[in-house]
C-alpha cells in the first residue's frame, strides 16, 4: 500500500513504570459532571444530564512527569480557560456496555486538562452552533502519563485539584461527579462503539477561570500525579 504522503505518526501517551506508549483514538469529553460546576456555568444539574463532546486524537498533548509542557496561548481568543479532569483511557472496545461489566474496558487514568476558548464557546453555544472552535482546537488537551487500572485500581474517590501561580483555582474530590466512570462508559457506548485507544475526559470541578501568558498551572488527582504547564 502506498500513500500520497507520509501519515503522520499516531498521537501516544507514555505509561507510567514502562517504555510502552498508549496511542490515541479519539477524545471523548463530558460535558457539566460536576454539580457546582453545572451551577457556575449557569446550569442546573438536577435538571439537565451531562452530554458529551469530541475533541480530536491529534489535540492531546502528552506531558510526562517532570517536565512543565510549554503551551502557547492560542489564537481567537481573549478568554482561555483552564478545566482539570480524570481521564479514562479505554482497553477494551464495545457497544451497549452495562454499568457492572464498564471497569473491564478501562486500562487506566490519567490527569487532563481541557484548555477552552471559552469566549468562542460561548459564542457558538449562544448561537446554537458546535463547539469545536472553543474546544476542539490544537493542543487543547495536555494529558499526563497513564497508570494502568491493574496498578492503582479503579478511581472513585480521592482529590482532584488545580493552582495557578500556586493559587488553588479547583479543589473537589471524584465522588462529585454526577455521573460515576462505569456510568459515564454505559451511556457513552450505547451512542458510539467504544475502541482501544479512546480517552474519556469525565468533567471538571467548579473554579474554572482564565490564564495568561506567564502564568503556571499545576494540577492533580490523588493516585495519579500532577501535570505542569506553563502558558507562554
Amino acid at each position: 500500500m502506498s500513500f500520497v504522503f507520509e501519515p503522520t505518526a499516531p498521537t501516544a501517551l507514555a505509561v507510567a513504570g514502562s517504555d510502552a506508549l498508549f496511542p490515541v483514538r479519539r477524545v471523548y469529553c463530558v460535558g457539566r459532571n460536576y454539580a457546582a460546576h453545572a451551577r457556575e456555568m449557569g446550569f442546573d444539574p438536577d435538571r439537565e444530564p451531562p452530554f458529551f463532546f469530541c475533541k480530536p486524537g491529534d489535540a492531546v498533548i502528552a506531558v510526562n512527569p517532570g517536565h512543565t509542557l510549554e503551551l502557547h496561548y492560542p489564537a481567537e481568543t481573549h478568554n482561555y480557560q483552564y478545566e482539570i479532569e480524570l481521564v479514562v483511557a479505554i482497553g477494551k472496545g464495545g457497544s451497549d456496555i452495562t454499568r457492572e461489566q464498564a471497569n473491564e474496558h478501562v486500562w487506566g487514568y490519567a490527569v487532563g486538562l481541557d484548555m477552552t476558548r471559552r469566549d468562542l464557546q460561548m459564542k457558538m453555544r449562544e448561537m446554537g452552533r458546535p463547539w469545536e472552535t472553543g474546544k476542539a482546537f490544537d493542543a487543547s488537551a495536555p494529558i499526563s502519563e497513564l497508570h494502568p487500572a491493574t496498578t492503582v485500581g479503579h478511581l472513585g474517590q480521592g482529590g482532584i485539584w488545580l493552582q495557578v501561580d500556586g493559587q488553588d483555582r479547583q479543589r473537589s474530590t471524584l465522588d462529585q461527579l454526577i455521573w460515576s466512570v462505569p456510568e459515564i462508559i454505559a451511556d457513552l457506548s450505547r451512542f458510539f462503539e467504544l475502541q482501544p485507544g479512546d480517552l474519556i475526559m469525565t468533567g471538571t470541578p467548579e473554579g474554572v477561570g482564565p490564564v495568561v501568558a506567564g502564568e503556571t498551572i499545576v494540577g492533580g488527582i490523588d493516585g495519579l500525579g500532577e501535570i505542569h504547564a506553563r502558558i507562554i
